[in-house]
């Protein structure tokens, strides 16, 4: 038993631990959540590190070190000791994100190290909902894509990456691991569309993480030509009806704050906010 105030990465043997942190806020931490209750705390499974910190020998705050840095129910000592294990390891993520205060906390700390950022994002709202729209019929056209269609949705799915992130997923490896996540999501029945007389996406988004408590939509896109036409919020409605139905109780997202199209078609779409997230772009 560790009795002191210190941080280390975790082992499998800490998985019920870790996951007693994550289900503190099982919304929040959706997204790391659905990771460890599918790959443990292996780092070859899991993509990553999870570094933990221990207050009076109980472990009280979390740090995925995958891809992407998330501070999880990070303290402010948690906080500065994360920041030093990052420091000492070199910058290996594309991305920091979490919760808006802990990640500025966190952000501050390493970016006489690691910065500048490409990109921040200091403000994106968290949204949720726990039940279905009054006043929006979910879009009838809007269903679940088969493993047969990935040449139809991956072209979506690459332009919606580009567009909110600023870089192409298809650099580097040649989309190798991007093209894995897409099959993943399709393969699971967690990819949704809708498409046009010509066979192309109209509307498309994921449920990208899930758990038994909480999901979390993403990816949501509309094709530039049909912008302007009324789909999104029907067609939100409709992934939201699967959600609730097969995945869980509470459904979130979050969105940059600038995209005010977007913040109106969510709230239309019964989803009300709760918090915010923010991202570090590199």
């Amino acid at each position: 038993m560790l009795t002191q105030t210190t941080s280390r990465v975790l082992e499998p043997s800490d998985l019920d631990s870790a996951l007693a942190v994550l289900d503190s806020e099982p919304v929040v931490n959706a997204f790391v959540t659905s990771r460890v209750q599918v790959a443990g705390l292996d780092p070859w499974r899991l993509g990553g590190e999870m570094w933990g910190w221990y207050e009076g020998g109980m472990l009280t705050s979390l740090c995925y070190a995958g891809a992407n840095l998330v501070p999880i129910c990070a303290t402010p000592r948690a906080i500065r000791a994360f920041a030093d294990r990052a420091r000492r390891a070199g910058r290996r993520c594309s991305s920091i994100v979490g919760p808006a205060e802990p990640t500025a906390q966190l952000w501050r700390l390493l970016e006489p190290a690691w910065g500048p950022a490409r990109e921040i994002r200091a403000h994106q709202p968290l949204m949720v909902t726990d039940r279905m729209p009054a006043g929006i019929t979910p879009d009838p056209y809007v269903r679940r894509i088969r493993k047969d269609e990935m040449e139809t949705i991956m072209p979506a799915c690459v332009a919606m990456f580009t567009e909110e992130v600023g870089v192409s997923p298809m650099a580097g490896d040649g989309g190798l691991l991007y093209q894995a996540r897409v099959a993943e999501l399709v393969g699971s029945g967690r990819s949704f569309a809708r498409l046009d007389e010509h066979g192309k996406v109209a509307f498309k988004a994921e449920i990208g993480a899930a758990t038994g408590r909480a999901c979390q939509i993403q990816g949501v896109w509309v094709a530039p030509e049909h912008r302007g036409k009324g789909l999104a919020a029907p067609g939100m409605a409709a992934v939201l009806r699967y959600a609730l139905a097969d995945v869980a109780p509470v459904v979130s997202l979050y969105v940059n704050d600038f995209n005010t199209a977007a913040r109106r078609t969510y709230t239309r779409a019964g989803f009300q906010e709760v918090g915010a997230f923010m991202s570090v772009l590199f």
